[in-house]
Order: structure tokens, then sequence, then C-alpha cells
């Protein structure tokens, strides 16, 4: 049986996790890189965003090891750590589907 601490321990480290889903950019960062490694400035041109915008996105989560960072020369490509976090994306895309469906049936319900 797992002890009401350690329990605590590993909500805490899930919640850690998640608060970097907490950010569209960060998101759109990680959908990016899933189609390939990326510097920060392709990062940046690519979404649109500032060069010091993105730097911030990708140390916070590259410190929730998130991302991979590999020096190449003189620049620093970043990679999907695990294309797993992807597979969860998609899972609550699928779950934010299913909701925007089920309110909208409701108010179809409520006008028919």
């Amino acid at each position: 049986m797992i002890s009401q601490s350690l329990a605590r321990e590993v909500s805490q480290m899930e919640a850690d996790l998640c608060s970097a889903f907490a950010d569209s950019t960060r998101i759109l960062i990680l959908y990016a890189l899933n189609e390939g490694p990326r510097n920060v400035g392709e990062l940046a041109e690519e979404l649109g965003i500032p060069q010091s915008s993105t730097s911030r996105h990708l140390k916070m989560l590259k410190d929730r090891g998130l991302v991979l960072m590999v020096r190449q020369g003189t620049s620093n490509q970043y990679h999907l750590a695990d294309p797993r976090l992807i597979e969860a994306l998609d899972i609550l895309r699928s779950i934010l589907r299913d909701r925007i469906a089920h309110r909208a049936n409701l108010i179809n319900e409520a006008e028919g």
C-alpha cells in the first residue's frame, strides 16, 4: 500500500508536469517539436512569438523534463522528450471535443 506522503509526493509531481500544459504557447511548442527538432529561432518564427518568450517557455519545458536540449555547433536544438506527451495532449483534445459536443447538444435540446 502506498503511504500518504508518497501519494502526496507523486501527486505534486503530476501537478508540476501538468502545469507545463497550462499555457497554449507551450502546447504549440510541444506539437511543433513532435514534427522534429528545432532551435529557438525556428520555433519563434514558426509560432510568431518573440525569441525571448520562446526561450522562457522552452526553459520551463526543459526544467520539467518535457523537452531535451542538444548542442548543435553554435545553437541548441530542442527535442520532444517523450512522444507520449503528444498522446496525452491528443486525449485531452478528444475530451474537450466531447465536452463541446455535449454542450452543443444541450443547447439544441433547450432550443428544440
